[in-house]
């Protein structure tokens, strides 16, 4: 089909709720660049001198951008993807040896008065690449190999990014984890990546927290102990219950018969350590002699989880620099620094509180106004939502955005070709990714780790990138319908 029945072919079977989304999106997002970027005094926030002047430029050519992707062929972006996705490869790996430095950053491209951050539009050639790959014939993510390949395609952008100096746009790779759950990758791998994630905020928070007047801590305490509990419960789950449970009993007795031992000066750390040990190899010796190999994964993991406890302490201690550590203490509550690390924070608190239900209103809101908080027109934009709308704005804006999340796993669930829903279900990781993270360190709940607020932030690069992202997805889903 080609011509204008082709044309009137995708404009019919487009999702236009999406689009919808998409328009309001774009809206609420200028008006919240508008207020951040405003100063008292200015008379025309329509002007090119101005960010709100120029975030109509950056949306006006993002909705032409948004027109050609649906014009062109679907089958481009399946034929294409490996091209398109070695093609940012090439550029993210140019960008390392930029010679023009942002805030620390190399991850911009300068050219003359245009500014570009390749890392935002290696995301979409990134999901088009595992979409390619694993909707080839024959391919399982349950094979060790065709798993390793898929990582591949995920680290080697992220490795570039890491090298530009850009950390946080680089974590973002980590939400195709997202899409690998859905596409069949075992759960306990996703179990792994939380009992990290509690490893490290139990352990660095409490690491120098005494049980009462003991050399023994809080932190290593507990997390060996969640170490043996996680091990065991999957025990439980995958091999034997019965043994499950008396391994639970066996692990409590023994901690509870060695909670006498804080009444005197000994560090009962090592009774915990000398359990896990025992637990690694009681292990072991049970996929000998079963041959059960589910025993040896959670050796593995049991093994595992203890390096990296050990393994990220060290790292924290002695490898990251100090305004790392920093952020992660201001994070973890072990230190408060409002006039350092926890600067942007504390002030994106009391914008977003001052605004109190309904807001302040459009231009009136004072942290943004008289610049208390950094980057409020870029990572932080959201801190202006809270005080200019108010909650009820907020609430509407998380709405908003949880409808497109919704949209977007219909039209994943959907998709009749595995690429279509594969290639969806990245989107979706993304955009979750970005929103959870993005409003979560803006109310100090996540790490600061600067990536924009999807079509809310200012600048060009990033609403290309997730528009790019959102179209092609939605030129997939027009085409569902059509026998090939």
């Amino acid at each position: 089909m080609t011509g204008p029945k082709r044309e009137q072919s995708v404009l019919r079977n487009i999702d236009w709720w999406t689009v919808l989304i998409y328009i309001a999106l774009l809206s609420f997002g200028w008006i919240s660049v508008c207020g951040a970027s405003y100063s008292y005094g200015e008379t025309d926030i329509f002007s090119l001198s101005t960010r709100s002047g120029m975030q109509i430029i950056w949306i006006g050519t993002s909705i032409m951008l948004g027109f050609v992707i649906l014009m062109l062929d679907d089958r481009f972006y399946d034929t294409f993807a490996y091209v398109i996705y070695g093609l940012l490869l090439l550029l993210l790996f140019v960008t390392i040896f930029n010679p023009h430095s942002i805030k620390g950053s190399r991850s911009w491209l300068v050219l003359g008065p245009l500014r570009l951050q390749p890392a935002e539009f290696a995301k979409f050639a990134t999901a088009l690449a595992l979409a390619k790959l694993m909707s080839t014939y024959g391919y399982t993510i349950q094979q060790a190999r065709h798993f390793g390949a898929a990582l591949l395609v995920i680290l080697l952008p992220m490795a570039f990014i890491v090298l530009q100096r850009e950390t946080g746009s680089a974590l973002v790779y980590m939400s195709f984890f997202l899409m690998f759950y859905r596409e069949g990758m075992p759960g306990s791998i996703l179990f792994t990546g939380v009992a990290m994630v509690v490893y490290f905020v139990v352990g660095i928070r409490y690491a120098a927290v005494p049980i009462g007047s003991s050399p023994t801590n809080v932190g290593p305490f507990v997390v060996l102990f969640l170490i043996q509990l996680f091990s065991i419960g999957m025990v439980w789950v995958y091999c034997h219950r019965k043994l499950g449970w008396r391994m639970l009993l066996c692990s409590l007795g023994v901690t509870a018969l060695s909670i006498p031992l804080l009444a005197i000066p000994v560090d009962i750390i090592y009774v915990q350590l000398a359990l896990v040990v025992a637990l690694i190899g009681y292990l072991i010796w049970q996929g000998l002699s079963t041959r059960i190999h589910y025993y040896y994964f959670i050796a593995l993991f049991a093994l595992g989880s203890v390096s990296f406890y050990y393994g990220a302490d060290f790292i924290m201690q002695h490898v990251m620099e100090p305004h790392q550590r920093s952020r992660i203490n201001v994070l973890l509550g072990l230190d408060e620094d409002l006039r350092g690390a926890g600067y942007n924070v504390h002030q994106s608190e009391i914008a977003i509180g001052s605004g109190g239900l309904e807001g302040k209103g459009f231009l009136n809101g004072t942290q943004t106004k008289l610049k208390f908080v950094p980057e409020q027109d870029t990572d932080f934009i959201f801190c202006t939502v809270g005080e200019e709308e108010g909650f009820l704005g907020s609430a509407g804006v998380l709405l908003l955005f949880l409808a497109l999340i919704w949209r977007l796993i219909y039209l994943s669930e959907r998709q009749p070709m595995r690429f279509g829903r594969i290639y969806g279900y990245c989107v979706l990781s993304i955009f979750l990714f970005h929103v959870f993270i993005n409003v979560g360190m803006v109310l100090g709940l996540t790490p600061v780790i600067g990536i924009p607020l999807p079509f809310f932030s200012y600048g060009g690069s990033s609403l290309w990138g997730f528009t790019f992202l959102l179209f092609i997805f939605l030129r997939l889903d027009a085409a569902r319908n059509l026998s090939r």
